[in-house]
């Protein structure tokens, strides 16, 4: 049976890509088969990738809340757009869970130019600052000219402080996308000795792995939320599940309904294990 990929081209449908995919996203053995066996019972001639994903992730949210949402991560960090502000939000608040201190969008002058840093963190052995490349396409790769450039903002900032303690100095440039590298971006950064994290990279530590470790979920996971109600959260700086069980009257003023109001609580709730920092 041949399906259609996103670039239009066509292969043959494989269900072990798609046990993969759920494996990854912490299903149980007894669940993967039970998707996979629904979602490969549905297959048509020609059905998008789009289509066989909608298929899985409605049949494993039938079974489990967290791995579906852990299933539909990439889709939903990618939702975080049209601009980039809300990625780097999301990323900041990554790195506090993993423990820095962060901030967001703020000028350094550097010795030779001006430059505005996406997302700085420093801890009491580490700073950094961070380039967040946000791109709504999957497909979108990072390339070199992005490391390159990177790397001579990184030269001109290198040692000088992100806040007004001595340990501030920045030591390293993260580099980071939720997309993928090119093969000459990885092989430069290599080279150059910067830090690179896309969602399959580097391996056993990529940006999927980190979010899951982190229980840092973006809003636009939720699928009790539709998409304008989650962009007008975005829009106010409502970012993390979190947010919403910390402060549960910030959807009242959205006017939603009492039951849908507690069940984008109660699934928030489910996606956080209690981890509500």
């Amino acid at each position: 049976m041949l399906i259609t990929k996103r670039d239009g081209t066509k292969e043959p449908f494989d269900p072990k890509k798609l046990e993969r995919s759920l494996r990854r996203a912490g299903a149980t053995k007894a669940q993967i088969d039970r998707v996979t066996k629904q979602v490969t019972e549905r297959i048509t001639e020609g059905m998008t990738t789009g289509a066989i994903y909608r298929h899985a992730f409605k049949a494993l949210h039938k079974e489990t809340v967290p791995p579906a949402a852990k299933y539909s991560l990439s889709r939903a960090v990618a939702d975080l757009g049209p601009t980039g502000f809300p990625f780097e939000d999301f990323l900041a608040r990554m790195f506090q869970r993993e423990g820095y201190d962060t901030k967001t969008r703020i000028i350094m002058k550097g010795k030779c130019a001006s430059h505005e840093i996406d997302v700085a963190g420093y801890s009491k052995d580490k700073s950094f600052i961070a380039e967040a490349k946000f791109h709504s396409r999957g497909k979108t790769r990072s390339d070199i000219q992005t490391t390159l450039y990177s790397y001579a903002r990184y030269l001109d900032l290198k040692a000088l402080p992100v806040c007004s303690k001595d340990t501030c100095g920045v030591t390293d440039l993260m580099l980071i996308t939720n997309t993928r590298f090119t093969k000459a971006a990885v092989d430069y950064a290599k080279c150059a000795g910067l830090e690179l994290l896309s969602w399959r990279y580097p391996k056993k530590n990529t940006l999927q792995d980190r979010i899951a470790r982190a229980g840092v979920f973006p809003i636009t996971v939720l699928s009790t939320l539709t998409r304008k109600e989650k962009a007008v959260l975005l829009e106010q700086g409502v970012v993390i599940c979190s947010d919403i069980i910390k402060k549960p009257h910030i959807l009242d003023q959205y006017g939603l309904a009492r039951g849908k109001r507690e069940a984008v609580i109660a699934e928030a709730r489910q996606l956080c294990h209690g981890m509500e920092g």
